[in-house]
């Protein structure tokens, strides 16, 4: 029993090793990566190439996929692109494999060292997580080392012995075992290094080794078709197109597998490299055969897993793509592009107000009130999705975008409950009694209102680009904003004082709405202050006017 757990513990070793690897990578360069796939989508190969590098460094092709569908989902590249980057992407992932077939166990105590020292001396810095990098890719070889020494006892076991012998007598069996192996461990290529060491200890046979490599490579594609089963048609697409691929070449290769151990196998040096080769050639081969049949399995997949039909309605969040979680920055732009259509939804509500307004439009009030149910699920999703994400596995910077978003779709959240509310009043004190405000006290709404919407467009493009310049001018126009609700306000008492009919009449509304519009410009302008505050441009109570003016 004692060996059965040294080995078990030194599997899931290596299983958490590679994904403090995967995990570290993508903290440090995620945003990067993203950059350098969605520059390379210029053709097949060269998208090919880039799924190859960045597999290779976060060390899983399932990371990869999911990275990728999310472009798709995001509109950002095509799907025949994507499904080239899959190619690619396998491709990286056995290269991975060979690079640790080789003896590296001396590197092990020295990656663990560093790693640790790096990573206590600045953890929440890029050193540290680089750090944790390199204590990843220690733990990895240390596993690999555990996992032979751990099953040489179990050899001479007469159960584990019946049980292998089992194992080896049905491929597809075995095709199925590396798939379940790899899903569950999520990571083919500890799965491979893991299948790689068994061998080398002859815990199973060469035979039995590369039909569960074949169903390792079956696993990754199915890992990624289960994570992303609640994301967005298009992401699905891509992951279920890239699992044909893989049942493809399964199905091609697994009856050729004799011919590997016949004609190939007795020229390399040991059953380790027979077995990271294999895998290697296996994902080669079928890249070259398949990345010519992208297109083709793209348009299958379109028809399998047609779009749904554009709809009208905004009550449903469009961009939070579940499968984007575990790559920190891009789930961090998923939930920004959500705050940005939380944002539109707001804005349709702010434009029918003076609709109503001006018209009397009761249906009208009707469905804009209803429109502040929407907002305020979008806040909500957002804000669960955001929780989602690992505070520790975001950069400084995306961090500080985390409560940016949090912020922003607060104040959008907040500004909807005001503009409820407004509706309300102009139904209760305007449409239903039948009155009307004075040609003078129309015009000084219209232009607050106009004013209004202006802003918060600005506020939109503060949010989305940071720009300081836009966010110096949107928190000056907070200032202003109050400037005019106080001349409007002496305005309206003037006219009452001239006993104005209309404007005795709509009093109360009118000071009412010209004081929630000012409020609602608070919140707009509100967003423009982590902006400032990140370029130290803010003072303890007011603006850093000479700082400003210099980065204006």
């Amino acid at each position: 029993m004692k060996h059965l757990l040294d080995l078990l513990a030194a599997i899931a070793l290596l299983v958490w090793g590679t994904h403090l690897v995967r995990t570290g990578v993508l903290r440090v360069f995620g945003a990067n990566l993203r950059q350098m796939l969605a520059a390379s989508m210029g053709n097949r190969f060269t998208a090919a190439l880039s799924g190859i590098g960045v597999t290779a460094l976060v060390q899983s092709s399932t990371a990869t996929s999911l990275m990728t569908s999310s472009f798709v989902g995001q509109g950002l590249i095509t799907l025949p692109a994507a499904l080239a980057v899959m190619r690619g992407a396998d491709i990286g992932t056995s290269l991975m494999s060979v690079l640790f077939s080789f003896d590296l166990s001396w590197l092990s105590p020295l990656f663990i060292f560093v790693g640790v020292v790096m990573f206590v001396s600045t953890k929440d810095g890029t050193a540290g997580r680089i750090g944790r990098v390199l204590i990843g890719l220690g733990l990895m070889l240390l596993a690999l080392q555990l996992v032979v020494e751990a099953t040489e006892p179990l050899l001479a076991s007469p159960a584990i012995r019946a049980l292998l012998a089992a194992v080896g007598s049905d491929r597809w069996l075995e095709i199925f075992l590396g798939m379940l192996l790899a899903v569950l461990a999520y990571s083919s290529l500890a799965v491979v290094l893991l299948i790689a060491a068994l061998a080398t200890s002859h815990v199973i046979q060469l035979d039995v080794a590369l039909g569960l490599v074949l169903g390792a490579n079956l696993g990754s594609g199915a890992l990624a078709v289960l994570t992303t089963a609640k994301s967005a048609i298009e992401v699905r697409q891509v992951t279920v197109g890239n699992l044909v691929f893989k049942l493809m070449g399964v199905a091609l290769v697994a009856p050729l597998v004799g011919l590997w151990l016949q004609h190939v196998q007795p020229k390399l040096p040991d059953i380790t490299h027979g077995v990271v080769l294999f895998h290697l050639a296996f994902n080669v081969s079928m890249s070259v055969v398949f990345i010519g049949l992208t297109n083709l399995v793209a348009k299958a997949m379109e028809s399998l897993l047609p779009k749904p039909p554009p709809s009208a309605s905004q009550t449903r969040p469009q961009h939070l793509d579940p499968s984007a979680l575990s790559t920190p920055s891009l789930a961090i732009s998923c939930a920004a592009r959500e705050a940005l259509h939380q944002a539109d939804v707001v804005e349709t509500m702010m434009l029918g107000v003076m609709t109503v307004i001006k018209n009397d439009d009761l249906p009208l009030a009707e469905e804009l009130r209803k429109l502040d149910d929407t907002v305020d699920r979008l806040y909500s999703s957002i804000k669960y999705y955001l929780t989602k994400i690992s505070r520790e596995a975001l950069s400084e910077g995306e961090s500080r975008r985390w409560t940016d978003i949090i912020s922003f779709t607060i104040n959008m959240e907040q500004i909807g409950d005001i503009i409820e509310r407004v509706l309300i009043d102009v139904e209760d004190k305007k449409i239903k009694p039948r009155r009307n405000f004075s040609d003078a006290g129309m015009q000084e709404i219209s232009e607050l209102h106009a004013r209004l919407v202006d802003n918060l467009r600005l506020s939109m493009s503060v949010f989305l680009n940071g720009n300081v310049h836009d966010a110096k001018k949107l928190l000056e126009e907070k200032a202003r904003f109050r400037d005019l609700e106080h001349a409007y306000s002496r305005s309206h008492l003037t006219r009452l004082t001239d006993n104005t009919l209309s404007s005795i009449e709509t009093s109360s509304l009118h000071i009412d709405l010209i004081s929630e519009l000012k409020r609602i410009n608070s919140h707009i302008c509100s967003i423009a202050y982590p902006i400032l505050d990140s370029a130290g441009a803010l003072a303890p109570n007011r603006l850093r006017s000479s700082k400003l003016g210099d980065l204006g």
